[in-house]
């Protein structure tokens, strides 16, 4: 499968869950703290040496679902990230990619 794909099954589990219907109680700040226990879960399993494809594939879910609650994509949002990093100037330190600007 590919990314198409899988966000529109993403999307049509969560209609199919009435997920995105606010008189279920979702919300966007839910799902954000939803997407802070999923990061967590990477980070224990990174620190643990286990794989972690199922958590990153967890978080994609999560801010599939956030992305459609906010009324945007993912597609709409990376496009602004790349938009914003695409011409941006800065060094590697210490394994962590730091903008010009913070230097």
């Amino acid at each position: 499968m590919n990314l198409q794909d899988l966000h529109n099954l993403t999307i049509q589990w969560g209609e199919d869950r009435n997920f995105y219907n606010p008189e279920h109680g979702t919300t966007a700040l839910k799902q954000f703290a939803k997407l802070v226990e999923e990061v967590g879960e990477i980070a224990g399993n990174l620190s643990r040496g286990r794989d972690i494809k199922d958590d990153i594939g967890d978080c994609l879910v999560v801010l599939t679902g956030l992305a459609k609650l906010s009324n945007t994509s993912l597609d709409k949002c990376w496009e602004v990230a790349w938009n914003d990093i695409k011409d941006r100037k800065g060094a590697m330190i210490n394994g962590i990619y730091v903008k010009e600007s913070d230097l």
